[in-house]
């Protein structure tokens, strides 16, 4: 409760909600708004100015930073007033302007984000998406509606993404790219005009530990995918025959046969 804050924690300007529950650890800053039904973990840190409402529950240690807009009405013209959720995970940093929605009733409800992530300047967060751990969402990246985000993911600057889209893990969408078809995990996706794959983001399985064997065995499937003459389901039939195809190959091969939308090739 704001009671329980002392006053060096808490900016005298600010306004907590008595219905709010407040970790005695954070840091409240100037101008603050945090409305009723927020709950807010340990260590998190609220620059200035930053608008909370609720239902939303906040992980510990997450920064705020000035003119963000967290836990507010979806963007849906059928939403009538009803009490869905925002969760955030820990050790997120949500910059400048940026804004993220709770869900609808016809999409379950809630939109989550996970932990460890970046999500820069004037993003927009929309109802019911899911944001994986580890994701960076680059300055004035867009997501419609239900888009999942997976784990290690990096949309780039100014990139709308199409609501029900998803996102694979470990891929990386170049900056400017409008994304309408799901985006293959691991890989590299960018667009001078019409959004294309470029094949397997070597450099950032590089850095997060993949071995040599895993990186060769998801280029050997980009191979048979997108430069292979074979379509996409003559492509996944001569993958699964393959043996020893590995989990990443497995999970590439799941992701596809998901696909409601399309993928990008």
């Amino acid at each position: 409760m704001a009671g329980a804050h002392t006053e060096m924690n808490v900016h005298p300007t600010a306004i907590i909600d008595r219905r709010a529950k407040v970790h005695p650890s954070c840091r409240i800053g100037p101008y603050c708004v945090i409305g009723p039904d927020v709950e807010l973990g340990e260590g998190c840190h609220l620059v200035s100015h930053v608008a909370i409402e609720g239902p939303t529950k906040i992980g510990a240690h997450n920064g705020f930073f000035p003119f963000c807009s967290i836990g507010m009405a979806p963007q849906d013209l059928t939403y009538a007033g009803e009490p869905t959720r925002l969760e955030i995970g820990d050790h997120n940093e949500i910059r400048e302007f940026v804004t993220i929605n709770r869900g609808t009733v016809k999409g379950g409800g809630l939109t989550r984000v996970g932990s460890h992530t970046l999500i820069m300047a004037y993003t927009h967060v929309a109802h019911d998406c899911v944001i994986g751990a580890h994701v960076i969402l680059a300055n004035a990246a867009t997501l419609g509606g239900h888009v999942t985000v997976e784990e290690w993911a990096q949309v780039g600057a100014l990139c709308p993404v199409h609501h029900f889209v998803r996102i694979g893990a470990h891929s990386f969408v170049g900056g400017g790219t409008t994304i309408t078809r799901d985006v293959l995990p691991f890989s590299k996706t960018s667009a001078a005009r019409d959004a294309q794959s470029y094949g397997v983001n070597a450099v950032g399985l590089e850095r997060r530990g993949f071995s040599k064997e895993r990186i060769r065995k998801i280029h050997h499937a980009y191979k048979v995918l997108l430069a292979s003459k074979l379509n996409t389901s003559q492509a996944l039939e001569k993958l699964k025959s393959e043996p020893d195809q590995g989990k990443d190959v497995e999970a590439l091969i799941k992701f596809i046969e998901q696909s409601e939308r399309g993928v990008i090739k």
